[in-house]
């Protein structure tokens, strides 16, 4: 049964802890409001996805071995009390700066102990034969709660100025911490634990594909969530927020077709998922008028709704009890150090070379990537 009692737990989590982490995209109005620049924006937006791509070989053994609601529960009493301590930063910026990093590395841990694990308890408890279909549906509640965080954020700022963003965010990962509590844990007592290390596990074929380019994905996600706006903006096309309307909706309607991506398998999709997401990406620098751009965003959005399951589905598939923490490990690693390192060299190419140039070399990248996977794909198991 694919839509089971715990599924459905699971996501209303899932849709919190999403919303909780996307509310802090206002969090740069904090630190401008602090005396900080946008070099500072920056770097304390980054220190978030750096300690949270840096910890997961650790996150993914600890989810192995102590479970995967232990460790959810970890993770989520991490994201109730971060947001807590945020108000806590003295002002102006400079006398509370180690602080604030520091409160970042933890709050980025704290979701990377619950993004690793969610979906590992989901690898678990999903029919073999319907694992994208689960998770890609699963997936909507973070599409959903990441369309939801951002826009409960800014009511409850405007009302209640920073302290409202807090403790909103702190409130929305406290549903998640108790909403998950009654569940069991997924992996049954007595699955023998299987040997070898996260580095162990990534050392073969299967792995350095899905990890090379679940990274590569990364990049991509880095490139429609943080320069669209200012190309818009730019051209004057309107409403940023339609884009990203279009994106979302696109992924979440191809995740409603069905399980048809089990049936071909995930090896034979892949390629046209990833085609897909480049073509969305490389339509970006012709982008001068509406339609165009909101076109843009449903084919990435397509895109990223077949990558992210398919993705997912391969770093877990055949995989022992044991071992799949750090499957999923590596996969939410690798998308994490994707978005972290894509985030600041196409940053750094897009004020040296334009927006067009950065979309080009985005595109590019995802290019690399499938043909990557065309000769590479006998090594992540395709027949």
């Amino acid at each position: 049964m694919l839509y089971t009692p715990a599924f459905w737990a699971m996501a209303v989590a899932n849709l919190c802890h999403t919303a909780s982490f996307s509310a802090f995209f206002l969090l740069p109005l904090f630190v401008l409001d602090r005396g900080g620049d946008q070099g500072d924006v920056g770097v304390v937006m980054g220190v978030f996805a750096l300690a949270s791509a840096a910890c997961r070989p650790w996150v993914a053994a600890m989810i192995d071995h102590v479970g995967r609601k232990r460790s959810y529960t970890i993770g989520s009493i991490l994201m109730v009390a971060a947001p807590l301590l945020y108000p806590a930063i003295p002002a102006p910026l400079d006398s509370g700066y180690p602080l604030l990093l520091l409160l970042r590395a933890g709050h980025g841990i704290g979701l990377a102990i619950c993004f690793t694990a969610v979906f590992t308890f989901m690898a678990d408890i999903l029919p073999q034969d319907r694992l994208n279909e689960g998770i890609g549906m699963f997936g909507i509640s973070g599409l959903l709660g990441a369309a939801l965080g951002p826009a409960l954020a800014e009511a409850t700022l405007q009302r209640f100025d920073f302290l409202g963003l807090f403790l909103s965010g702190s409130a929305l990962a406290a549903i998640a911490l108790l909403v998950h509590q009654p569940l069991r844990e997924s992996r049954r007592a007595g699955e023998q634990r299987a040997e070898g290390n996260f580095f162990n596990l990534l050392k073969q074929p299967k792995f350095r594909v899905v990890g090379l380019l679940a990274l590569l994905f990364g990049f991509g996600v880095a490139t429609t969530s943080s320069f669209v706006a200012p190309l818009a903006e730019s051209r004057g096309l309107g409403f940023i927020s339609i884009y990203f309307f279009c994106y979302s909706g696109g992924a979440i309607a191809v995740r409603l077709t069905g399980g048809w991506a089990d049936r071909l398998g995930e090896h034979r999709v892949l390629p046209y998922s990833i085609l897909l997401y480049m073509t969305g990406i490389l339509l970006l620098p012709l982008a001068y008028s509406q339609p165009l751009l909101w076109g843009a965003g449903v084919l990435s959005g397509i895109g990223h709704g077949l990558l992210f399951p398919l993705l997912n589905t391969m770093a877990v598939r055949h995989e022992p009890a044991g071992t799949r923490g750090k499957a999923t490990g590596i996969f939410t690693g690798g998308l994490d150090t994707g978005i972290f390192a894509g985030s600041l060299l196409l940053g750094t190419i897009g004020d040296r070379f334009g927006l067009n140039v950065l979309f080009l070399c985005a595109g590019v990248g995802m290019a690399g990537g499938l043909a990557f996977f065309r000769v590479h794909r006998h090594r992540a198991g395709a027949p």
